[in-house]
């Protein structure tokens, strides 16, 4: 309503006929100001929309984290479970909510095969997060078994005390497979699937000393051959030189024994030799990776001659780990290369 001075209110209207005015058609209008309370309302919907936002930003954010997530009050019952914890405690959320804890979460010894201990209720209890004996398995209402990591935590009010908890776990099985993967990324190069050299540092000798041979070896060595020519992926495109990498991959793995180890370096690579007893028996496999890697190639019906360049160090006279051996191993190449197209060079010659 527009009052007289152009201000305008809301207003609620009640209106009913006069008393005693029945044949005259009179009536009586009451004329409330309520813009006190449409303005609380207004702040009520804009609160609740922004609480609605808020679960919804959580909802996403829980459906989109990969471990699962179950939430209970203090006595124990489901009060929320993310997408994850649904794949992998077999429950669906509108069916596990308000049920008990250890109905939907059945876990078990994975070795004596006794119910364990509800993490949720040792988090109440000891009002601090704790976590989940090694070797737990959880029960699936289909009879299959996962063995599961987790951590229990408990969930406070305003106030400090604590009114239920949140159970986060995963899939060991699911877990050990990533970290594998991604170890394996780390240490192998994405074209070729060989080693790349920072897997050298890595190779245990009897002492536990990295990039040494086993006892029953005499020396390591390793091999640098020349880089492939810039102008060959110039010329033919980055596809064609992907698989001028690649035959040389095959060629240099056919040349060593299944216990060695052939890395890559962008267009270099490194072979690491652990069962060779002197000097000839190096050169020897040198000779060997040079015939193969001049062989020519056949790539998309055509016909590429390569060089390579041989560098070997040799342990323990160049060095006792990959950091000493591998520049030694680099000056030898580069002393090769120098002399000749197809040769090989020893540290130290």
């Amino acid at each position: 309503m527009q009052r007289p001075d152009d201000t305008m209110v809301w207003v609620q209207l009640n209106g009913s006929t006069a008393p005693g005015a029945s044949n005259s058609g009179a009536t009586l209008l009451l004329v409330e100001d309520i813009t006190e309370r449409k303005a609380a309302e207004s702040v009520l919907r804009r609160s609740e929309e922004a609480l609605f936002q808020e679960r919804e930003r959580a909802q996403v954010t829980l459906d989109s984290i990969g471990d699962a997530v179950l939430v209970t009050d203090l006595e124990g019952t489901v009060t929320y479970m993310n997408q994850e914890a649904e794949k992998l405690t077999g429950w669906v959320r509108d069916d596990a909510t308000g049920q008990p804890l250890r109905k939907v979460f059945q876990i078990i010894d994975g070795t004596s095969r006794e119910t364990a201990q509800s993490p949720a209720q040792r988090a109440i209890e000891q009002d601090q997060t704790v976590g989940l004996a090694i070797g737990c398995v959880l029960l699936r209402p289909d009879g299959t078994e996962i063995g599961i990591e987790d951590s229990a935590a408990p969930i406070h009010d305003r106030d400090g005390a604590v009114t239920g908890a949140v159970i986060v776990f995963h899939d060991v099985a699911k877990s050990r497979q990533m970290s594998e993967q991604m170890t394996h990324l780390a240490q192998h190069d994405h074209l070729t699937g060989l080693a790349n050299t920072m897997l050298l540092t890595d190779l245990p000798e009897p002492d536990g000393s990295p990039c040494a041979p086993p006892p029953e070896a005499g020396s390591s060595v390793v091999y640098r051959p020349e880089p492939v020519q810039a102008n060959t992926t110039d010329e033919h495109g980055h596809d064609f030189g992907d698989e001028v990498l690649q035959g040389r991959r095959r060629r240099l793995e056919f040349c060593v024994r299944e216990s060695e180890t052939v890395c890559r370096r962008g267009d270099e690579f490194v072979i690491l030799l652990t069962e060779i007893e002197c000097r000839r028996d190096a050169a020897k496999v040198a000779r060997k990776v040079l015939a193969a890697i001049s062989t020519e190639h056949i790539i998309d019906g055509r016909c590429l001659r390569l060089s390579a360049s041989v560098g070997i160090s040799l342990y323990p006279d160049d060095g006792e780990d990959a950091d000493a051996l591998m520049p030694r191993a680099d000056k030898a190449m580069y002393q090769a290369k120098a002399s000749s197209t197809d040769g090989f060079c020893f540290a130290g010659s």
